[in-house]
């Protein structure tokens, strides 16, 4: 009888306590999974399945963690119960023993097996059943003991961060200046565009300047580090988020070491690296070894830009936007509708270079742009190979950027690159190709490209005969 009004008394009590909503879909261990294989350098969609939960579930974990690692312990102390023996728990007591017996059975006293049955029952109005997912639950959601952070409850140290990250630009008289940037979406760092003038001061500085600025006030210390995870973790709440656009990468997320480290470089393999290009491409003498990459305009408009090593010609490749560009969404691995996607860039590239005889399609050295990725089928239609340049290596493609120099005076940087029709750029083209250069004893790349061709055709002339 005592027990039975223990227990209406335990429901009373808990009835009166507001829901805390939905039960997580994944427990301690799947957390740990999840975040030990983002340190790998994985993307979210591999780190969920690893951790089996679904994608949406994991991005949702990054996000709110702001792509910092939560430091998960992978086991919990042996003092509290484990999702296991909450398991036994509920089947022990299912088959009707009591508290006494399914605590001797799992080696537990039985105040803490009768302790966990009032207070992570899975019900709060009506029969207190128990079930080991909604215990571990209840568990989990009771154990938070989030430390408050320092910037949360030191207010001027959190004006000093705040006015260092944020504070404006201003004249002479004191007013602000500057653009107001972008809109806050929560998204990565913005594409080019205005950034709103701010101090910006990174959290390194600021945290190294607060001794110089207050040598003698100790409560005005904070690691830069401190300062980083009250931008990017959620659940700080020290900083707004929006200040994150702020730091000079104005990126929402922080990215995991592990998986900066890694570059989307699948499509250069070991033969087509430019140390397998031919020796005679090094010295020039032999025309018809290329080079190439693109100019970037604004909203993804880009030009290619193949030119030869040893007369200089440049021939431009149009890159027109593909249908539906700026009217379908953007989706993930959808069609490349900027103009410049494998597919596409191989396309465009194999109509220009198609047109050069084939004693001038001997190679072509390409940065290291996944614009290029379809290379093989591009090969096998032109029969032109191509060689991928170094990591941050321009000057193994000097040529190219040289070209790329003078192509910025006809398309400037921050530019729309899309307006230019085939025939405009084609103008600019043969502007340049008209150019007298110092390299080629003041001959035009025009005309040093035609004196080859003239020599091409008198020795084939002469081998017939």
């Amino acid at each position: 009888m005592a027990y039975g009004l223990r227990q209406k008394q335990v429901r009373e009590y808990r009835g009166q306590i507001p829901s805390p909503g939905r039960p997580t879909v994944a427990w301690r261990e799947d957390r740990v999974r999840f975040w030990a294989s983002i340190a790998t350098g994985v993307l979210t969609d591999e780190a969920s399945e690893a951790a089996r939960v679904s994608a949406p579930v994991g991005y949702r974990w990054f996000r709110h963690a702001g792509g910092v690692n939560p430091q998960l312990s992978t086991t919990v102390s042996g003092r509290y119960l484990s999702f296991v023996e909450r398991e036994d728990i509920a089947l022990l007591r299912a088959q009707g023993l009591g508290v006494r017996a399914i605590g001797r059975q799992l080696g537990r006293d039985a105040s803490t097996i009768s302790r966990e049955l009032r207070r992570n029952a899975s019900t709060r109005t009506y029969a207190l059943d128990y079930r080991a997912s909604i215990a571990q639950w209840h568990a989990e959601r009771c154990a938070r003991r989030p430390k408050v952070a320092k910037l949360v409850v030191n207010r001027p140290l959190r004006d000093y961060v705040q006015q260092r990250l944020y504070g404006g630009v201003r004249d002479t008289v004191g007013a602000v200046i500057g653009p107001d940037g972008p809109a806050w979406k929560g998204r990565n760092k913005p594409h080019r565009g205005d950034r709103a003038w701010v101090t910006a001061w990174s959290p390194e500085q600021i945290a190294n300047r607060l001794p110089v600025d207050f040598p003698d006030d100790e409560s005005m210390r904070i690691s830069h580090e401190a300062i980083y995870q009250a931008l990017y973790v959620e659940a700080r709440g020290a900083l707004q988020r929006e200040l994150v656009a702020c730091l000079r990468t104005g990126r929402a997320l922080r990215v995991p070491r592990a998986r900066s480290r890694q570059k989307a470089w699948a499509h250069v393999t070991p033969e087509v690296l430019i140390s397998e290009r031919p020796a005679e491409a090094d010295d020039r003498a032999v025309p018809g070894h290329g080079e190439g990459d693109l100019v970037i305009g604004l909203q993804r408009s880009a030009i290619g830009t193949p030119v030869e090593r040893t007369t200089r010609f440049t021939m431009l490749v149009h890159l027109p936007r593909e249908e539906g560009w700026g009217v379908i969404p953007r989706t993930k691995n959808g069609p490349a509708l900027a103009g410049y996607g494998a597919v596409t860039m191989a396309d465009a590239l194999t109509k220009t270079v198609i047109r050069l005889p084939e004693q001038l399609r001997r190679s072509l050295t390409w940065d290291r742009g996944k614009e290029l990725s379809a290379h093989a089928q591009f090969t096998v239609r032109t029969g032109l190979p191509v060689y991928f340049a170094d990591p941050h290596s321009p000057w193994q493609r000097g040529t190219n950027e040289n070209t790329n120099g003078l192509l910025r005076q006809y398309f400037p940087k921050g530019t729309d690159l899309s307006r230019w029709s085939a025939e405009d750029i084609a103008a600019v083209a043969a502007a340049l190709n008209s150019r007298p250069r110092k390299t080629l004893g003041w001959k035009t790349p025009a005309e040093a490209l035609d004196d080859h061709l003239r020599s091409l055709q008198d020795t084939g002339v002469a081998s017939t005969d």
